[in-house]
């Protein structure tokens, strides 16, 4: 009798631009039997980016692209997308905004993780921005990428709550904990599992 491999994992592309924290949670999801996905290709901006390591560690394929012609940039990255057949982007700490003829290329099919309670403090220094306004909570949102920055359907949250002393580092620690839980979950969100 031939044993059934179960239903087939959709084939995703991480990017990346530093350190790769989400990108390894989002690798050991993607490992699991029950998990919809199976991460093919790794992009980054950033030839030095520590998160290209888990390329090699889990022999996952990782272009780097320079991003100094943007659109040439995307033009090769879409070709790679296409021709590994590849359905789902997960951006994970990618620092570069995506064109609008990119966004279109992937409508709905793009995945962002943002370390805020969107739509409060889209785009940098989430951390420091929430302490200065003496928020009682901050956290993470994984939301469907649009062309504006940090503003497409939100799929998942996860509050954190600040503490009394809290410093942008301690509070950056604590939401990437939950980051790393609500990426898998906001995954399994989209495919209805």
């Amino acid at each position: 009798m031939v044993q059934s491999t179960g239903p087939k994992k959709i084939k995703c592309a991480v990017f990346i631009s530093g350190t790769g924290s989400n990108l390894k949670s989002l690798i050991r999801f993607s490992n699991k039997k029950s998990s919809p996905i199976s991460i093919e290709l790794i992009i980054s901006d950033n030839s030095k980016a520590k998160g290209l390591n888990f390329g090699k560690i889990f022999k996952i394929s990782s272009k780097v692209f320079d991003f100094n012609n943007k659109s040439f940039s995307e033009k090769k990255i879409i070709y790679e997308i296409k021709h590994k057949d590849i359905k789902l982007i997960c951006l994970a700490g990618f620092m570069r905004i995506l064109s609008k003829d990119f966004i279109k290329n992937f409508k709905g099919k793009i995945l962002n993780i943002h370390p805020s309670l969107l739509p409060k403090y889209k785009g940098l220094n989430t951390y420091q921005r929430a302490l200065s306004n003496n928020e009682k909570y901050s956290g993470c949102t994984v939301h469907f990428v649009n062309s504006r920055l940090d503003s497409g359907k939100i799929i998942l949250q996860k509050k954190v709550k600040i503490s009394k002393n809290e410093t942008p580092k301690s509070l950056a620690k604590k939401i990437l904990i939950q980051e790393h839980k609500l990426y898998p979950k906001a995954i399994r969100k989209v495919f209805n599992l």
